[in-house]
């Protein structure tokens, strides 16, 4: 009896829609709830209403793509941030520059002005990279692959996105050749 006037209270209290989709089921009475876990929850619960009531992590499956954790130790600073970010974005816009000349694209334009570098290739959609200093990544917006965030890996010293692992030139040559029917090499320091 008590439990279910806690449970009135606490949907008093907790708005539906700040609660995760899986752990509705708390709120819910029924044979198989565990209301210990309510009432250790709800003290802390009226103090914030606008918190999220369940800390219980959202169903994911295991092939999921979640972000591997950032260890911020391995971050670069700022002035190596800039250095590494602005060396792969000016060979970048050179070597754009130099593809443009060989593919048969109608609409190819390359532009690079405050700090973004912008690739039109016409009908086939626009490439955006441009620097986030306080993330200290490179982000990337690709009609192919949509918005990405690359991080720079010390031990590949390459720019990675660490959700699915992919390298920023390698995914670049890719999209490339897939839309242009030319390969690109990025990676070299020609």
């Amino acid at each position: 009896m008590a439990s279910r006037f806690l449970l009135r209270r606490m949907s008093r209290v907790v708005k539906p829609s700040s609660i995760h989709r899986s752990c509705s089921h708390l709120l819910e009475p029924s044979r198989h709830t565990d209301f210990s876990v309510i009432t250790r929850s709800y003290p802390r619960s009226l103090n914030s209403a606008s918190r999220n009531f369940c800390s219980c992590p959202p169903n994911l499956d295991n092939d999921s793509q979640v972000p591997a954790a950032v260890d911020y130790g391995s971050l670069l600073q700022e002035d190596e941030f800039h250095r590494v970010a602005n060396s792969t974005i000016h060979d970048l816009q050179e070597k754009f520059e130099d593809y443009g000349d060989y593919v048969q694209v109608d609409g190819f334009d390359v532009d690079y002005g405050n700090e973004v570098l912008t690739l039109k290739m016409g009908s086939l959609g626009t490439y955006v990279l441009n620097k986030q200093t306080p993330n200290r990544q490179i982000w990337l917006s690709s009609p192919v692959s949509g918005p990405s965030r690359f991080d720079w890996d010390q031990n590949a010293q390459a720019w990675v996105y660490r959700r699915t692992k992919a390298n920023l030139l390698e995914l670049l040559e890719e999209e490339f050749e897939q839309l242009c029917g030319e390969p690109i090499d990025l990676s070299s320091n020609s």
